[in-house]
Parts: C-alpha cells; structure tokens; sequence
C-alpha cells in the first residue's frame, strides 16, 4: 500500500506485526536512507541489522524471507536493509510475502522505479508492505527540512541560515544531518534550551559553504568541453578542491538549470533566462540548449547517488568524482 511522508515516518516509528516490509523508492535516494534509519532506531540501539543487496537476492530470492523468520544470534531485535536497482528482488518480496511467517521489518531502498515495476505493483497491491516515493526537496522545503533536522539536535536555525545549509548540501537529506551534527557538536547542543544556529557558527566549522572556484568547470562540464574540464578539474585538484565539493557544485547548478528548463519549454528560451545574471546568461543558454527536463532530472539523480556514494564509502573521492564529471562534459558534447 501507498503511504505518504508523514504515513511512512509513523509507521517506521512504530513497527508491528502486520507490516513485513518497507518499500523505499524514488530520486531521494538519501531520503530513502534517511528512513531506513528511523526503523533501525525504532527497532533499538541492541538490534542485529542484515545488509543484503539485489544482486545476492536476485541469485537466491529464497534468501529474504530467509532472513526475515531468523532469529538474531544474539537473542535481541532484527532487521533487514536491502539495497537493490528495482526488480532484480521481485521474486525475493513474494518469497517474503508468501511465507507463512516473518518477524524481522525489512526496509528495502530501490531508487527510481516505474510505474510497470513489478516490484512497485506487488507493493502497493499488498496490505503486508508499506510503499513511500521520495522526491528530492525543493528550495521551498528548506527551511521546514532543515528545521525539523536540527530540532532533535537542540539547535534552532534562522530561515537565511536553514537555506544557506540547505544549498550547500544541494538539498540532501543526508549531507544536512552530517553538517547540523557537526554544528551541533561545536555549540554544545543538545543538554539544555535550543542553541541558535548563526552565520558565525557556520564559518567556524566550515559548515553552509560548499562553494569552491568551479563555475569555469561546470561550464564546461554542461556546454560540452571535455578538454576544458580536464584543465579545470586538474587546476582544482592542485588547490585542493576536489571530490565532495565539486559534486556538491555541479549538483547545485542542476538544480538552479532544472527549473529554468522547464521555462524555455513553455516560453522559450529568453524569457526562461531573462532574470539571469548577464555575465552567466550565454553560459546558461548553452547549457539549457544541451539538456531537456528529462536530462536534467537524471543527471541530478546521477550526482545525489554520486554524492551519497562518496560519503558511505569514506573513499578518496577525487578519481570517482573526475570520472562522473567527464563523463557528463562527453555527454554534453554529444548532445550539441
């Protein structure tokens, strides 16, 4: 069954008997994550987790319900995560849903699906499975996000300062948690009244910039210069801004095109960059020009998975990010 936001943070909360399994789906793949930890903290801090992916279930879908009816070694509470691409774990969700048992929650982050999934359909067609799409937050959800993330942490944040740390993460639910935990553990916060969240503390730590000398880079990247992008990547790299930060940048810069696109498409492209700043509108033009809506949305998919990639791993991510990067630039020229 479909459940929204609200429906789907309740029910993780609260797990119970009659729920075998959670469908986490969407663009907001850190979203997804975001809630997959909500019933890991439900399920307490003693639970056993299972980490399974779609390629091991795809081999054995037996492996699921498996898991699922298991008890822990320990005795305590359990529960599976299962990262999987889409319908690979089809035939794994209808081994767990036609078992006759299955006391372990599983929480299952898919990414993007289809509307004709199989997956998606045997969810919302079962009582025993709870299905939530996550979208990536616009800019007019930064100040409620950001707000409601900081709260159990004991600070309050300033609506200019909710949307300079949202920016900075490019929207990402998982890159807000890590940036308002470290603010919170430089102001002590946590032990008393709110601690408020200002423009000082966000210097001091570094938190709510994100901003590096890329523009010639994304430049390149989006009109289509490959050549232009290794100069710029390699003068980056030598002043030490690499990985992270330039995801993080040309993620920004998707997400200010996006609606723009959207504009052109339904009062062409001059009136679409009219309010652009005059020294990036040729720039912006071009970039427009190369990439449809559709793009757009997938190269933004592409760089948030990028981006959460790079902060699970605990990677060097400067060779991972460079290689996305031209790979998009290569793309872009062909796109002309």
């Amino acid at each position: 069954m479909k459940a929204n936001r609200g429906e789907i943070e309740r029910a993780l909360d609260r797990p119970g008997d009659t729920i075998r399994c959670y469908l986490l789906y969407g663009p907001d793949e850190a979203g997804s994550r975001a809630l997959a930890d909500r019933l890991g903290k439900a399920m307490g801090s003693d639970a056993e987790r299972v980490d399974l992916d779609g390629a091991t279930l795809s081999k054995d879908p037996a492996l699921l319900a498996d898991e699922a009816a298991s008890t822990s070694l320990f005795g305590g509470a359990r529960w599976i995560r299962v990262r999987a691409n889409g319908d690979e774990i089809a035939d794994a969700v209808d081994a767990l849903l036609d078992a006759p048992q299955a006391g372990n929650p599983v929480a299952i982050i898919a990414g993007a699906l289809k509307p004709s999934s199989k997956l998606l359909k045997t969810a919302l067609a079962s009582p025993a499975v709870i299905a939530c799409a996550n979208y990536l937050p616009e800019a007019r959800d930064a100040r409620p996000l950001v707000s409601a993330m900081a709260a159990p942490l004991g600070l309050r944040v300033a609506p200019d300062i909710a949307r300079r740390i949202f920016d900075a993460a490019a929207g990402d639910r998982a890159v807000i948690a890590q940036e308002l935990e470290k603010i919170a553990s430089y102001l002590d916060a946590g032990g008393g009244p709110p601690r408020e969240v200002d423009a000082a503390a966000l210097d001091a730590i570094g938190a709510g910039e994100g901003e590096t000398d890329s523009a010639a880079l994304i430049d390149a990247i989006l009109t289509g210069n490959p050549r232009a992008a290794v100069e710029e990547l390699k003068a980056l790299g030598e002043a030490g801004e690499d990985g992270i930060p330039l995801v993080r940048a040309i993620l920004r810069k998707l997400l200010q095109l996006a609606p723009l696109r959207v504009e052109a498409d339904a009062n062409g492209l001059a009136a679409a960059t009219k309010a652009v700043f005059f020294k990036e509108k040729d720039a912006v033009t071009a970039e427009l020009k190369r990439w449809s809506s559709a793009d757009l949305a997938r190269l933004v998919e592409r760089m948030t998975a990028a981006q959460a990639q790079l902060l699970e791993s605990n990677a060097i991510g400067a060779v991972t990010a460079s290689q996305e990067l031209l790979t998009i630039a290569r793309q872009a020229a062909r796109n002309r």
